[in-house]
This record gives structure tokens, C-alpha cells and sequence, in this order.
């Protein structure tokens, strides 16, 4: 763990920062997976497991990261991936990560149950930012948070798929986070906890206003804490949604469309048929069914299945530019990366995640120039063995 008076140099020096600077129910809400936490720990380990090819004497001397994906330019094949409730972690978070996303020239993706709205996050950016849906049983709610996004801009929307009901997050049951606790054995569980972390008190809970989920007041008039939105949002996720759906969002949203949560080359193909731009290989950061197969292991068979037929991203694991470049030779056209741009915005604040971004930037150049390509373009099944 670095001293408090080192620079962080890694995503995991922040993780360990936001451990020391976040009540311990909150750290674990972002930190943990579902179950014994197997697919979670698989998500990064299987990514060790792929060795770089390194090939030298080759002209490395003009090295190019950018991409051009979904209509977008893009510095490095990597986005921000949404996080919910990021604002409760950092006085407005999404904020802070969009302006860094934006100072990076990457795509930044809002969650439905951002603690900042659409309307805030719009004023904020200087580009055009994704936003990412849930399939809500109120389809009037969908509805409004469709034309809302369109309003502020949005021309990306990400329908999260894998959340047909919530997965076991054993971590958030033992905090007092799960279904059904009561709000006297959450204030219980969380108020020492909270009492022990002042700098988060000061500036987050008492300054960054994190007891409303922005996007989704209008809906829940009478939530009074984060408890009561999440209450509302659990009891939403529709167990009966199928592709048919997702066929009715394609007609409604006229923006692009990616589909996050296809684990299955069965799955990617039936997303591309019922009208999706690009799918993310994604099993929701090993947070729903463990055991379940990590993304960088299934990437290959759903990038085989869509042969250019539609973009395929990843997410899941990605901890630096050396990971890109792993996803990049396994299929993916680029990657989305959620836990670190958080951690790094709870330890350090947007100019901490700013760093980070430009640290994970020149990894990937490293990387590059090792393994002998100039663009991320290069970037093949050849520089890849699987140990």
C-alpha cells in the first residue's frame, strides 16, 4: 500500500485509498461480487493468464492509440462504465469522471441510478456522453428517461440486460444493504462506520447531497434516503423482459444501442437481431450469477459469433493499458472499465482519475511498442497465448 504522501501509481494503490477514506459499507457496495465472489476474482485472473507476445527490432517510434467506434473519436479503446450510486463515494462523482472522461477525449457512461441526473451531468460535459438503462417495470418511467437523454443529448444508449433479478451480494446483506432490512438496523449498521470516516462525512454526505438518485426523483416522490430509491429500483427490475422488449426500445430510441450483459454467442446474436449496434461482453463485474464465465474468457467465441456483424466491447477486470491491449487481441473493438475510475474518484477526486487515465494510456503505449504495433488497430490474436 503506498504512503499517504506517494502518488498512487496503480488501480489498485487507489482501491486502497478509497478502503481507507470510504465507510466500509459503501467500499464493499463498489468492492464485492455476488456469491463467494468466484466470477469476480476470475474477471482479473483470467486476464493474467494471457501472455503478451513481445517481438522486438520493429519501428515502434510513432505510436497511435485512437480508435474511431460509434460515431465517436476516441483517444485509447476505453470507457468510463457506469457506476451506481458513483455520487455517494465522492461529493458529485459523475461529474468529476465525466470532466475527466471528456479532458481524455474517452467515452463516459451515466447509470440510471446516479446519484447526479442526466440534466447535471449534460451541463457539465463538453461532448455527448452515454447513458445507460435498466428495464424498468414502469415503462412509462423508461419512457421519460428516453426522451430526457435525448433532450441532453445522449446518442448512445447502453440497455443493461443481466439483471432480470438481483444477484446474491453477500457483502451488502452483512452491511445491513440488502432487501428487506429495515432502516433503524441500517442506521445501525452504517452510523459508527460512518462517524469513523470524517473526511467522507464532511465532504460527501454533508456536502455532495448523496441522498437523491437524480435521474429518478420524478419517479420516487416520496423517497427520503438512498435506502428508499434502492428499495424502488430493486422492486423494478422486470423478471418477464425479453428480446421482444428490447425490439420496442430499438424503435422508440433512434440513437445507437448497445446491449451490456451478453455472456453467450447465443445471446450476442439475438441482441444484434433485435436491432443492436454493439454488445458488451459483460457478466456486470461478477455482481450477478458466480461461476459464471469471466468476459475476457468468453470475448473471443461472441467476437467469433458477430464476425464484424456488430462492435463488441468488454468489460470486467481491465486494471490497466497492458488489459486493453489483452482485450484488443482477444476481439474487442475497445473496453469499459468500471471499478478503478471509482475507487481512483473516491481516493483522489476527478484530477486523481485524470492521472489514472493518462497512466493507463501510456501502459497501453508500453505495451504496444513491446509487442511491436504502432496503432491499436494492430492489435490481433497473434500478440496473445493463453498460459
Amino acid at each position: 500500500m503506498p504512503p499517504l504522501n506517494l502518488a498512487p501509481a496503480t488501480p489498485e494503490d487507489y482501491r486502497r485509498l478509497a478502503e481507507r477514506r470510504l465507510p466500509q459499507t459503501l467500499f464493499d457496495y463498489i468492492d464485492g461480487g455476488s456469491g463467494d465472489e468466484a466470477t469476480l476474482r476470475a474477471n482479473v485472473q483470467d486476464f493474467a493468464r494471457l501472455e503478451l507476445k513481445q517481438r522486438v527490432m520493429r519501428d515502434v517510434s510513432n505510436l497511435d492509440t485512437r480508435i474511431e467506434l460509434l460515431g465517436e473519436q476516441w483517444s485509447m479503446p476505453l470507457a468510463l462504465a457506469p457506476i451506481g450510486m458513483a455520487g455517494m463515494m465522492a461529493r458529485r462523482a459523475e461529474v468529476q469522471a465525466v470532466r475527466a472522461a471528456d479532458a481524455l477525449g474517452i467515452p463516459f457512461c451515466l447509470s440510471t441510478v446516479a446519484i447526479c441526473s442526466l440534466e447535471e451531468v449534460a451541463k457539465a460535459a463538453k461532448r455527448p456522453f452515454w447513458f445507460q438503462l435498466y428495464m424498468l417495470r414502469d415503462r412509462g418511467a423508461v419512457g421519460d428517461l428516453l426522451q430526457r437523454a435525448k433532450a441532453v443529448g445522449v446518442k448512445t444508449l447502453v440497455f443493461t440486460v443481466d439483471l432480470a433479478v438481483l444477484g446474491a451480494r453477500h457483502r451488502d446483506v452483512r452491511n445491513g444493504m440488502g432487501a428487506g432490512v429495515g432502516a433503524l438496523a441500517r442506521l445501525r449498521a452504517g452510523l459508527i462506520d460512518y462517524l469513523l470516516h470524517p473526511g467522507w462525512l464532511r465532504d460527501v454526505a454533508i456536502g455532495g447531497r448523496p441522498h437523491v438518485f437524480g435521474n429518478l426523483a420524478n419517479y420516487v416522490p416520496t423517497a427520503a434516503s438512498p435506502a428508499d430509491f434502492r428499495e424502488w429500483v430493486d422492486a423494478q427490475f422486470d423478471p418477464s423482459a425479453t428480446w421482444k422488449d428490447m425490439e420496442q426500445l430499438r424503435r422508440d430510441w433512434d440513437g445507437r444501442l448497445v446491449i451490456k450483459g451478453v455472456l453467450s454467442p447465443e445471446d450476442a446474436l439475438a441482441a444484434v437481431g433485435a436491432g443492436a449496434d454493439a454488445v458488451i461482453v459483460s457478466n456486470h463485474g461478477g455482481r450477478q450469477l458466480d461461476g459464471a464465465s469471466s468476459s475476457i474468457n468468453m470475448l473471443p467465441r461472441v467476437a467469433d459469433a458477430l464476425k464484424g456483424r456488430a462492435s463488441v466491447l468488454m468489460d470486467g477486470g481491465v486494471r490497466g493499458g497492458h488489459d486493453i491491449a489483452r482485450a484488443l487481441a482477444c476481439g474487442a473493438n475497445a473496453v469499459l472499465m468500471g471499478r478503478p475510475w471509482i475507487w481512483t474518484v473516491a481516493a483522489r477526486g476527478g484530477d486523481g482519475l485524470v492521472s489514472l487515465l493518462k497512466a493507463m494510456r501510456a501502459d497501453l503505449r508500453t505495451a504496444m511498442a513491446l509487442a511491436g504495433v504502432t496503432s491499436a488497430a494492430e492489435i490481433n490474436a497473434e500478440l496473445v497465448e493463453r498460459r
